[in-house]
């Protein structure tokens, strides 16, 4: 039996919330005709439950559960061209981590403190914004989480300042060389490498 063990080649975006991960995947869905998967939404869909009711009924450990089991779901499956917009949160698991790489090519879209807050000011719906004082949250889980997606990136972009469709085609551009440098070192799909 031949197994194979190429990359499949999708776009994957990564970043804390309010960087533009749901604007810049429309734009890249728009421009490649890529199914767009948010895997906050795919959530909500299967639960019946939005992501804030998830984390008030059933708790963050629930929550982060179900965003695993789609990112194993989507792995096991081997999905192929799709845009996958992710959960701020999700690379809080280094399974999650791994997973991505073998998803594709994956994207962080870095914003400033002060961008995120301007972005997710009026939100309600952003359950680890529910504090006293969000900026000090903020600051603390970009802290925490900035490792985390620098480990599992292949590129950062910063997107203040820059037009959503000017981000998409410089991530298009951007994957087209990694698909092309893995086919030329024979990891992805035999068939995908034939032109």
């Amino acid at each position: 039996m031949s197994l194979n063990h190429g990359l499949p080649r999708n776009i994957i975006l990564i970043g804390f919330m309010g960087c533009g991960k749901s604007t810049i995947g429309r734009s890249l869905q728009g421009k490649l005709g890529y199914p767009w998967i948010d895997t906050d939404e795919h959530i909500e869909q299967c639960v019946g439950m939005s992501v804030k009711e998830i984390f008030a009924k059933r708790g963050e450990q629930a929550f982060r559960e179900l965003e695993s089991n789609i990112l194993l779901d989507m792995t096991e499956r081997r999905i192929q061209h799709h845009i996958i917009s992710t959960g701020g949160g999700i690379i809080g698991r280094q399974e999650n981590r791994k997973m991505l790489g073998k998803l594709g090519f994956v994207v962080w879209l870095v914003a400033s403190t002060q961008v995120i807050m301007e972005r997710t000011a009026r939100n309600r719906d952003r359950p680890l914004l529910q504090t006293d004082d969000p900026k000090t949250r903020i600051e603390a889980l970009l802290q925490e989480r900035r490792p985390l997606y620098e480990e599992t990136a292949h590129i950062s972009i910063e997107t203040h300042g820059l037009d959503s469709n000017e981000v998409a085609s410089g991530i298009i551009e951007s994957a087209r060389y990694f698909f092309n440098q893995a086919d030329a070192t024979q990891v992805l799909d035999r068939d995908e490498s034939v032109s």
